[in-house]
């Protein structure tokens, strides 16, 4: 996903959003946050129970939250479009963190 967030293409897929000052669309934002996310994962030793037990933060578990149901919203739209995996729909998804 690293490597996705470095293209082109994933810095100018989706929607800059109302007051987006340095430019950077949402879905790459998310991208970012899910790549820390990932990446503080790796170094701890997380419980993965339901209660969550204080393992990740709030904000984190929100984005988490948020990134499912903007997958799920989106990938019903893309169904409905040609499936190709130029266009700019598809290329927000991978930075969503889904990769269909």
């Amino acid at each position: 996903m690293n490597d996705w967030l470095g293209e082109k293409a994933s810095q100018t897929a989706g929607w800059h959003g109302p007051q987006r000052e340095s430019g950077e669309t949402v879905g790459h934002q998310s991208g970012r946050m899910i790549m820390q996310i990932l990446e503080g994962a790796r170094h701890h030793d997380y419980d993965r129970s339901m209660d969550n037990g204080g393992v990740y933060t709030n904000e984190e578990l929100q984005h988490m939250r948020r990134v499912v149901s903007y997958c799920r919203r989106h990938l019903a739209q893309e169904q409905r479009n040609t499936g190709d995996v130029n266009s700019r729909e598809y290329q927000s998804l991978k930075n969503w963190g889904h990769d269909s």
